[in-house]
């Protein structure tokens, strides 16, 4: 569980120039791996971009502002549970959960 609330926190990245959403960019996990969070088909992707599991697709988040939604998936294990990000600032905070009762959350900073 740990290791997908920390692929999902990679996935949410820094704002580019021309970013409309705060999620878009790359983020340092817990863990120290780097994920970028970029779009892709009405949505945002969660992809490592450092670590272990290097170009692996962890998440699909929707939303806007500084509030999101979707899926994560453990690189470990490759289960996925349900996620959710909110981005303050520099900071994105991830939450994964399995059915909405046993949830861990971890804070990513934005690169």
């Amino acid at each position: 569980m740990r290791t997908i609330i920390i692929a999902a926190a990679l996935a949410f990245s820094a704002i580019t120039a021309q970013a409309a959403e705060p999620i878009e960019g790359n983020w340092k996990t817990a863990t120290g791996a780097t994920a970028e969070i970029a779009p892709c088909g009405g949505a945002f992707c969660v992809t490592l971009k450092s670590g272990k599991f290097t170009g692996k697709q962890i998440g699909k988040m929707s939303g806007s502002g500084d509030s999101y939604s979707g899926e994560i998936t453990d690189p470990e294990t490759d289960k996925t549970y349900s996620g959710s990000g909110t981005v303050s600032g520099s900071s994105l905070k991830m939450k994964g959960c399995v059915l909405a009762v046993l949830c861990k959350s971890q804070t990513w900073s934005r690169l």
